[in-house]
């Protein structure tokens, strides 16, 4: 049954979900202290890392090709899919410590089926995004993505802090399982089923890029372990890290060989802005996941801060960024994105390096609140922008791989964050902290809970050095912004008809651009899928960004939106 399309009422629907997930990349942030002592891990912060890390890791790998499963069997149902994985995984990741034989291990591993389960989910809400939205009028539905991605991960760490404090660690899991069913009830009845296109699916790309990822960030991660030396054999840290980059190079080559469709379409890197927005959203992704862990870990084991006071320390990042983002997607469509963007990365770099300067075992805590509130004003011009400038460009066929291509880059830089972060902290607290009695550098006593007076100093420092990596990332990314295009004019929608001029839309000559969506009596406000077609022709994708033997799309009638 044919009926028109609400895009913003699916686009809140997508949100519902897609702010549970990302708030699982922070939440376990503020809880690690507790999440030790409750499984006795002892001081083993690299073990507890790894359940961030382990989250991170089977988001990240499976993006691309559940983009592609979006666009075969429609994201509707591979979003619905997901979210029922993540909802039980999460179930399971509350009852890891109880359950029999649980433990690390199992929370760990529990994580690793929620993160696959947010993997198939994420694509689909950008995909959804491009696909029913117009480039011109893009901007504020990417503002409103932009704002759930920045106060999600900034907001995790507070909703973390006070489950932690008043019902316990395990309900930073537990909390998802009702918002969950909430989120599948929205998708069912709002989400509208959109039409599939058929793809063919790149085994070795999918072998080749998780084995490569998966030595990488374990090389990384596990490098302070083994002092950056042997870890079994022959088998070495530095040999994982270059055996993965390597797996990693063979992957990005036999993308380029592969004939049919390859997981990675390289085709997309040809446009500018594509390539520099996923360059831009790694060093987000890197920098977001990197800077919470040295400030939660300050203040709890330095101040000794409860959960909740050391996360509302963060509360005006997510408050500044929450309020501003969505403002600012608005303005996204007025004015080259990149005069917001970069100045939100150069503000999100000063802040950090001012947090790093600022802390100390006595500064007064509510300096601090100084350098929180800059860096939400900083986010709340970041991710909108950035996801806004990646998708504008998207032929209407790759969204699902658009996405997934842009998703991935962004999990990356989070995956690789969580690693070098854990890395750095290890590193850093072995050069800072003096010895104690017995030759450790930190007392049995003092994991999860306030350090002894005499430790304050080495580990604040070892804290203020971690917070410069993510600094400087950060001014990487504003670097990167800084080269985007002019945004070119939209190929449908609104902004293709004004462009084309006022006889556009009605006897306009052939060839020239048109309103895409707007036939007579039947227009509807947002095409879907709509590429406009005869004498008034749009800018149509290319066909080599179709699948062989499939036609681009035909105006709004042609794909119905199905009940």
């Amino acid at each position: 049954m044919e009926r028109e399309l609400k895009p913003w009422p699916a686009l809140w629907a997508l949100v519902v979900g897609f702010f549970m997930i990302l708030i699982d990349t922070t939440i376990v942030s503020v809880a690690n202290p507790s999440i030790m002592k409750g499984l006795d891990l002892g001081t083993d912060y690299n073990a507890v890392i790894w359940v961030t890390s382990a989250y991170l890791l089977a988001y990240a790998v499976p993006l691309l090709i559940t983009g592609r499963l979006g666009d075969r069997f429609g994201p509707k149902n591979i979003y619905l899919i997901g979210l029922v994985i993540f909802t039980l995984a999460s179930a399971w990741c509350g009852f890891a410590g109880d359950m029999p034989g649980g433990g690390i291990g199992m929370l760990i591993t529990a994580r690793v089926v929620q993160g696959l389960g947010a993997a198939l989910m994420t694509p689909q809400t950008m995909a959804v995004i491009t696909r029913i939205f117009p480039p011109d009028r893009r901007g504020a539905a990417m503002g409103l993505w932009g704002a759930v991605a920045g106060v999600a991960t900034l907001i995790g760490p507070l909703l973390g802090g006070i489950l932690v404090d008043t019902l316990g660690w395990e309900w930073i899991f537990f909390i998802n399982v009702p918002v969950g069913v909430v989120a599948f009830i929205l998708a069912m009845r709002l989400v509208p089923a959109l039409p599939t296109h058929s793809h063919s699916f790149d085994i070795l790309g999918v072998i080749l890029s998780a084995v490569g990822m998966f030595l990488l960030v374990f090389g990384i991660q596990e490098g302070g372990t083994y002092d950056w030396g042997v870890i079994w054999g022959p088998i070495s840290v530095w040999g994982l890290i270059i055996a993965g980059i390597v797996v990693l190079i063979a992957f990005v080559i036999w993308q380029a060989m592969n004939k049919k469709e390859p997981l990675l379409p390289l085709p997309l890197f040809r446009d500018r802005n594509f390539s520099l927005s996923n360059g831009a959203i790694t060093t987000v992704g890197f920098a977001v996941t990197c800077m919470a862990l040295p400030l939660v870990f300050y203040f709890q084991t330095v101040r000794g801060l409860t959960p909740t006071e050391s996360a509302l320390m963060l509360a005006p990042t997510a408050v500044f960024s929450g309020v501003l983002a969505p403002l600012m997607g608005r303005l996204i469509d007025k004015i080259n994105p990149k005069f917001i963007a970069a100045p939100g990365l150069l503000l999100f770099s000063i802040a950090l390096f001012l947090y790093s300067r600022m802390l100390s075992p006595d500064v007064t805590i509510w300096w601090l609140l100084i350098p929180s509130a800059l860096m939400g004003i900083a986010m709340s011009g970041v991710w909108g922008p950035i996801s806004a400038t990646a998708t504008r460009n998207l032929p209407l066929n790759q969204a699902g791989a658009g996405s997934g291509v842009f998703n991935t880059t962004r999990q990356i830089g989070a995956v690789l964050g969580s690693a070098s972060i854990a890395a750095l902290i290890e590193s850093r607290l072995a050069v800072d902290l003096p010895k104690v009695p017995g030759g450790a550098n930190v007392s049995e006593a003092s994991a999860g809970t306030e350090l002894p007076q005499f430790l304050h100093a080495g580990f604040t420092q070892a804290m203020a050095e971690a917070l410069l990596l993510p600094s400087a990332v950060a001014l990487l990314g504003a670097l990167i912004v800084i080269w985007w295009a002019k945004p070119k004019p939209p190929a449908w929608g609104p902004g293709a008809a004004a462009a084309a001029g006022p006889g556009a839309a009605a006897g306009a000559p052939a060839g020239a651009p048109a309103e895409v969506g707007a036939h007579g009596s039947h227009a509807a406000p947002v095409p879907v899928d709509a590429v406009a077609h005869g004498s008034h022709a749009a800018d149509v994708p290319p066909a080599t960004d179709l699948a062989e033997g499939e036609e681009p799309p035909h105006g709004l009638h042609s794909a119905p939106v199905a009940d």
